[in-house]
């Protein structure tokens, strides 16, 4: 993995209850590079995810950004939220509120950059993944497919140093899970740094600089996905892809 460290992650432990999700992981992501999270449903994929920029809160461990915890106060929630977006699968647009305005309400609000400024980057955004023309939409006028478009507009909007991505296709049909993965391809070959949870095999396998494979709440291997997804040296990796090769997902 080349350059430094732009997100570092030592030791995290992370229970809900006594139940425990994240078991001791230790990760690293450069920048500019892509990460892809795979594992079956409840591996903990996604509470690490949430750690990252603190929407979740950890027991144990250290996460920095750019050698710096996010835990410092000189972040505080909403610095760190501009700096590592994050989209979900379910779109969590608000439905009164045009695109234009769902893309602009948290630059405006939350980090105070005039509403002429933030509209200007948000039509910027929308032209760049090919909704120039639904600015004044509303969220229920749109497809699932654009709907997703939009709330990843939305979390480029803070021009954000890291993107993470959590099973952004899930709640798609299948015709218009396509189109979001495009627009993705074209941000890592933006050099954005991006951490993503996806079930798309195929995907993680054409799009990853590296590929996480966990269970448990821990990373049991990883490795380039050339590597990963054709000779995996855990076993229960291997039977993981078994799985997934044989249900014709990769």
């Amino acid at each position: 993995m080349a350059g430094q460290a732009r997100i570092r992650i030592e030791g995290l432990t992370k229970y809900y209850g006594d139940k425990l999700v994240i078991d001791g992981v230790d990760m690293s992501v450069a920048a500019h590079e892509v990460v892809c999270l795979i594992g079956a449903s409840g591996s903990g994929k996604s509470t690490l995810l949430r750690c990252i920029n603190r929407l979740v809160d950890w027991d144990h461990g250290t996460i920095t950004l750019d050698g710096v915890s996010v835990e410092d106060p000189a972040f505080g929630r909403t610095g760190l939220q501009k700096r590592i977006g994050i989209v979900f699968q379910s779109y969590n647009l608000f439905p009164h509120m045009t695109v234009l305005d769902n893309i602009t309400l948290a630059p405006r609000k939350v980090h105070r950059i005039p509403r002429a400024e933030a509209e200007e980057t948000a039509r910027g955004l929308l032209a760049s993944v090919g909704l120039g023309d639904f600015a004044r939409a509303y969220p229920e006028q749109l497809s699932g497919g654009q709907q997703q478009r939009v709330a990843i507009v939305r979390a480029l909007a803070t021009r954000p140093d890291v993107l993470l991505l959590d099973e952004v296709t899930a709640a798609l049909d299948p015709e218009l899970i396509g189109e979001v993965l495009g627009i993705i391809r074209g941000l890592k070959d933006d050099g954005l740094t991006m951490v993503i949870v996806t079930h798309e095999m195929g995907f993680a396998r054409d799009v990853a600089d590296r590929v996480c494979f966990l269970e448990g709440g821990r990373i049991l291997e990883e490795a380039h996905p050339a590597r990963l997804f054709t000779t995996p040296e855990n076993p229960r990796t291997a039977q993981f892809l078994e799985r997934i090769i044989a249900s014709g997902r990769l």
